[in-house]
């Protein structure tokens, strides 16, 4: 069981007035992205209130309360989101939470939880006897986001490969750095940036209650394992070193995908931050450029697979919805998620960044996830 300190964290209530048109969406994500990460700080779970609040004259019928990944806040709280969900009857009270948080949460009274992969989602369907199948709105592939000279370095030095501003990041490689403790003096071209000091690693998210640092482990230890999927005990021990090496090089590590992509964006923290695809192409629809950025898809990784676990037969139908309602994949794919069925519409809406993303995942292969019970271990081992 997941449950970080034990302790639930507590709610905050946030109340998001009418936030303007669609014309104003990239001041209005600024600013929502602002709020969330002053309440996300310490694991403080942030509520984000969609419909009737935001000024929608549409008459919503159904009120869903939802228990969501902090990094689809953005998404629910879009005023075109909301528009749309009211269009089809529905308004959405959420509350957002680390995935596998969610697990230590009391959700009774809620319609359904929305964690951002299988593995957290399954351990809730199994504890609150969730019907199967569980409907998968959208995913999001775990990338690794580097300023450009710190992309440079790594493709010099044969752990990376660039193309343009997108590469494909050698997990292998990488892995056999990080067991040798490398530090980014030990590579050619370093001494050029400043920046560029201390030991080379990819910062990522605490994996003891976050989805990306959780799936992280996942894929190194896949890699580390000769490409076979942690099943036992005796698989975690066998790569348990090196985990805890990935982990503890990093010392505090963040709880949110989101803080830590921010940090990165305003030039602070470290220059290799794990992501997910979906925050840099949000950006990118915002930006449409970022000269310093490059993108660096783990040759192997893992898919974020946001998956909605049904509390209640409203959270089915709200989940279906959000699968097949052409509008909402249309929104989904703005926020930068990939919907599940189609990579026509991923493909043609960042068509304007396919020099920073790879939109058909060429060449890259997917990690299988171990069950939660053994992820759970790997990650309590990690984090010592």
């Amino acid at each position: 069981m997941r449950t970080g300190t034990g302790k639930s964290p507590p709610v905050h209530p946030i109340r998001l007035g009418t936030l303007g048109s669609a014309s104003t969406l990239p001041d209005v994500r600024r600013i929502a992205g602002i709020v969330l990460a002053v309440l996300l700080v310490g694991g403080v779970v942030a509520a984000v209130v969609a419909g009737r609040d935001n000024g929608d004259t549409s008459t919503a019928t159904k009120t869903v309360r939802a228990m969501i990944g902090s990094e689809k806040a953005e998404f629910f709280a879009d005023p075109d989101v909301v528009k749309a969900l009211a269009a089809k009857g529905y308004a959405v009270q959420a509350e957002t939470s680390g995935s596998w948080a969610m697990e230590g949460l009391d959700l009774k009274g809620y319609d359904l939880a929305f964690p951002s992969s299988q593995a957290p989602a399954d351990e809730l369907a199994a504890k609150y006897k969730a019907r199967q199948p569980l409907p998968v709105p959208f995913y999001s592939p775990l990338v690794v986001v580097a300023h450009r000279g710190a992309a440079e370095v790594l493709a010099d030095n044969g752990l990376a490969v660039l193309d343009k501003n997108r590469g494909t990041l050698k997990m292998g490689a990488y892995l056999d750095a990080a067991e040798r403790d490398r530090t980014w003096q030990q590579l050619k071209g370093a001494e050029k940036y400043g920046e560029l000091t201390g030991t080379l690693y990819i910062a990522t998210t605490d994996p003891e209650t976050s989805n990306s640092g959780a799936l992280y482990l996942a894929t190194a230890s896949y890699v580390a394992a000769g490409g076979k999927v942690a099943a036992s005990a005796a698989d975690v021990d066998r790569t348990a070193p090196l985990m805890r090496k990935l982990v503890s090089v990093q010392g505090a590590q963040q709880s949110s995908t989101d803080a830590a992509f921010r940090d990165f964006v305003s030039g602070a923290g470290n220059p290799l931050v794990l992501v997910y695809e979906s925050q840099v192409a949000a950006l990118l629809h915002d930006k449409q450029s970022f000269d310093d950025l490059t993108v660096l898809y783990p040759d192997t990784t893992a898919n974020s697979d946001h998956t909605v676990v049904p509390l209640t037969d409203n959270g089915r139908a709200f989940g279906e919805l959000l699968s097949s309602d052409p509008v909402l994949r249309e929104l989904a794919v703005r926020h930068g998620f990939r919907p599940q069925g189609a990579t026509a519409e991923f493909t043609k809406a960042t068509a304007p960044h396919a020099a920073y993303l790879n939109q058909k995942l060429t060449g890259i292969r997917q990690a299988p996830v171990p069950t939660s019970e053994v992820l759970d271990e790997m990650a309590r081992r990690a984090r010592g």
